[in-house]
């Protein structure tokens, strides 16, 4: 069930820009990108899923990153998208 959770996270950030609804630069994709892609990497890590680990750890570290700069820079002072 906490695979499930933490999947459905990362696909509701996916569909989140896919229709639009939400921006891949907005604190709240990177955040459901980094929550997501946390539960996932730790599960595939107690399971011994090498690729799995190096794939989720990865998408993690960069959602981190983004999310820290995305906290750093005032919304009100976010370049437009494009």
């Amino acid at each position: 069930m906490i695979q499930v959770v933490g999947a459905l996270l990362i696909l509701t950030a996916f569909a989140g820009v896919q229709f639009e609804r939400m921006r891949p630069d907005t604190r709240l994709y990177l955040a459901l990108n980094l929550v997501g892609s946390a539960i996932l990497a730790a599960l595939a890590l107690i399971e011994s899923q090498w690729g799995f680990v190096l794939l989720e750890g990865v998408w993690g570290v960069v959602s981190a990153w983004s999310l820290a700069a995305a906290l750093r820079l005032p919304s009100r002072h976010r370049p437009p998208p494009g």
